[in-house]
Parts: structure tokens; C-alpha cells; sequence
């Protein structure tokens, strides 16, 4: 399957009271997590190392290599190890429990991508590429927020 026949389907999707991790503890990691805070306090980090700033979100981080039962009970799984084998083997453990992950720079192997997100209070304003252009969706989503921060585009 190639880039272009990949098909995401746009949904908000209940994320209360339920277990995501995030396993890797790099640059995109954080990137993820940063996007993942506006909208829960709770995840859980596995990594043997983190990037500056992760201290500084309210999610659990475990300083470990990444095991098999770390998968357990979970619900999403964010997979940003930087290791394409490593996040291949991670991806069929969420495969195999029914656990929906997102392969980070890796559309092919995600059952889920993260879209561009504009969030101010309950309004959640979302612009995915289909994983095929995420400047031009960064790109929309900022004039859409350029919209709304200049009450051009009433939101509330």
C-alpha cells in the first residue's frame, strides 16, 4: 500500500479515563506529548532517556527500554522511538492487542495520524493532509487560528 491510496477518516475520539503511552522520549516524542497535554493530563512515557521539557508535562515518565507488557491495558499508543525496526515490532504488539497506534513519520504503518490542531476551550478545529502534505495542513490550520484570534471566525 502506498501514501496515496491511505484513507484516515477524521473523528474526535474518547480519550476519558482511558490508557495512552507515548514510547520514545525524543524531539518528536515531545512534540506529541505537547499535543496530547491540551487534552488530558494522563499518559504515561516509556523511554530510556527524555528531551528537555518532558519534566515539565503532567504525565508519567518511565526512564526504561521499551518490553512487550508495556502495551498492557493500553488504549492508543503513540510510537516515536526513532528505531524503524524497533517501532515495526511495537506497531504488530498493538496489532496483535487490538490497540490503535500512531507510527510517528510513518503513515503506513498508523492506524491513526495526528492532524493540526487549533484548540481554544471546547472547540476543537482540525486539518489533516491525510498524511500526504502536513505543511499545507499546518498551514490551513494557522489561518484558520489567525481567524479566530482576530474574531473574524466566531468561535465561542
Amino acid at each position: 500500500m502506498n501514501k496515496k491510496s491511505l484513507q484516515f477518516l477524521p473523528i474526535s475520539i474518547n480519550i476519558t479515563d482511558k490508557k495512552i503511552v507515548i514510547i520514545g522520549g525524543g524531539k518528536v516524542a515531545f512534540h506529541k506529548a505537547t499535543i496530547l497535554n491540551r487534552f488530558t493530563p494522563e499518559a504515561t512515557v516509556i523511554a530510556p532517556e527524555f528531551h528537555p521539557g518532558f519534566e515539565n508535562l503532567p504525565f508519567q515518565l518511565m526512564q526504561k527500554e521499551y518490553e512487550a507488557d508495556d502495551l498492557n491495558g493500553a488504549f492508543l499508543v503513540y510510537i516515536c522511538t526513532g528505531n524503524e525496526a524497533l517501532n515495526a515490532q511495537i506497531k504488530t504488539g498493538c496489532e496483535r492487542r487490538g490497540i490503535l497506534a500512531s507510527v510517528c513519520d510513518n503513515p503506513l504503518l498508523c492506524d491513526f495520524i495526528s492532524p493540526a490542531i487549533h484548540k481554544e476551550e471546547n472547540m476543537t478545529i482540525a486539518v489533516s493532509s491525510n498524511a500526504q502534505n502536513v505543511r499545507q495542513a499546518i498551514d490551513v490550520r494557522n489561518r484558520i487560528r489567525d481567524l479566530a484570534e482576530n474574531k473574524l471566525l466566531k468561535i465561542k
